[in-house]
């Protein structure tokens, strides 16, 4: 097969040779959506930001190049025909996953050979025209090792097509929710170390990119697994550029998805980087949990992940029930004390008390670090916690004033009131939940 070439009426032929303009993207776009504002003018952002609060490397790299709408887009550009070719004319068993935008296919690029996933947008309707601008602009220009890599797009009359890496393992949700009887459920090391690779794609761009970029839809389905369980954000149609100077929050119809929406978002339309840790303290929930953001499949009472887990944060329960049962009690209680703590952290009703997103790397960075062993004996300790467990560097504490639940790492905490686990709990308790 030939080489790519623009689909948008450049007379340059090929497909890699110069890229296309963002201001072209708007031209073709414009007439049928003009929401597209936060990027017609993103060249007269100051893109002089001081250096972020949670002390992140102060060099930021710039979501939108200075020249703005001329800008070149590197990804390449494929045509109508090229994409059918390499999904087989987009057969249902090259269907891979469904959304609200459009339909992934995984397909074989003719002329390279290279696997890759074809997410093909809804033709009706505007939002299919507005995710396909913000992720081309998006993904082209940011990029890091927990973001999923374009690779190019088509834009064929009135189709609109997104050509991505293939990500061999699917996506967390896959992982997490309704798991097949002979599909192994994710220890608890491989969850900490996504959940850490998250808040590291999150990070990026809430902290390097500039201005920052409010992701917007961070949920489990959303974040796609590579070799090693190596996560990348991945559907950026709903992407927005964040507030700069001096504003606190960027003012947007609300869009996302229940059960992962920030209150004060879902309410006022007021968007912020906080918002994205909101989100972000939804998916850890279901990294320790198990469950779904939203169940209606669940008793009364237990439908919402957020509002069932808080609980287990004011009653003097063992929080150890809160843990995924596929982790069969192989998880070091310490470890889930403090994930726990981090997500009650990042779920905050208040945005302004919620941890930046570098806070919760470092976090999640030392819990994933914490490798554990489980006794061959596979003793349970009162049928709750789990089999003895040897954390290494175990004096260790993963946050100031947060001592070991269990220096031993082992069995389930004892439940006397003067003992140093209860007081531990309560003092999270008490910092996550009010």
């Amino acid at each position: 097969m030939g080489g790519c070439f623009p689909c948008f009426g450049s007379s340059n032929t090929a497909g890699n040779n110069g890229g296309i303009t963002v201001k072209e993207l708007q031209k073709k776009d414009s007439a049928k959506d003009g929401s597209l504002g936060q990027f017609h003018h993103v060249n007269k952002v100051n893109l002089d930001k001081s250096k972020s609060q949670s002390g992140s490397d102060p060099k930021k790299e710039p979501a939108i190049p200075k020249d703005g709408p001329t800008a070149k887009i590197a990804a390449q550009t494929f045509t109508f025909r090229e994409l059918a070719a390499a999904t087989n004319n987009f057969r249902p068993e090259c269907l891979i996953g469904e959304g609200g935008f459009g339909r992934v296919y995984k397909g074989r690029l003719e002329s390279t050979g290279q696997v890759v996933a074809v997410k093909q947008l809804d033709r009706n309707g505007l939002q299919g025209n507005r995710e396909f601008l913000v992720e081309v602009l998006m993904l082209s220009l940011l990029h890091h090792p927990n973001l999923v890599n374009l690779i190019g797009y088509c834009a064929d009359g009135d189709q609109r097509l997104l050509v991505y890496e293939f990500m061999p393992l699917g996506s967390l949700e896959d992982h997490l929710h309704d798991l097949p009887l002979d599909k192994e459920p994710l220890d608890w090391n491989t969850r900490m170390k996504i959940a850490a690779g998250a808040a590291k794609g999150l990070e990026y761009l809430h902290d390097k990119a500039n201005p920052p970029v409010i992701y917007r839809d961070l949920k489990s389905s959303n974040i796609l697994l590579g070799e090693g369980y190596h996560p990348k954000l991945s559907d950026f149609g709903l992407a927005k550029l964040g507030p700069v100077g001096d504003k606190t929050h960027v003012s947007t119809r609300v869009m996302g998805t229940y059960g992962y929406c920030a209150p004060e978002y879902a309410m006022t339309g007021q968007l912020t980087l906080k918002s994205d840790v909101y989100s972000f303290g939804v998916v850890l929930l279901e990294l320790i949990t198990g469950c779904k953001a939203i169940d209606e499949t669940r008793s009364h009472g237990e439908h919402n992940l957020v509002a069932w887990v808080s609980i287990f944060f004011l009653l003097p329960i063992h929080d150890s029930e809160t843990a995924d049962p596929l982790l069969q009690g192989r998880y070091p209680m310490r470890g889930l004390y403090q994930a726990l703590a981090v997500a009650a952290m990042c779920l905050q009703e208040q945005a302004a008390t919620r941890p930046l997103i570098g806070d919760v790397v470092t976090a999640l960075t030392y819990l994933a670090s914490q490798t554990y062993v489980s006794n061959a004996s596979g003793n349970q300790s009162n049928g709750v916690g789990p089999s003895t467990l040897r954390l290494k560097d175990d004096r260790r504490s993963m946050t100031d004033g947060l001592d070991s639940p269990d220096e031993r790492g082992h069995g389930s905490p004892s439940t006397h009131r003067n003992s140093p686990d209860y007081r531990t709990r309560n003092h999270a308790r008490k910092l996550s939940w009010g």
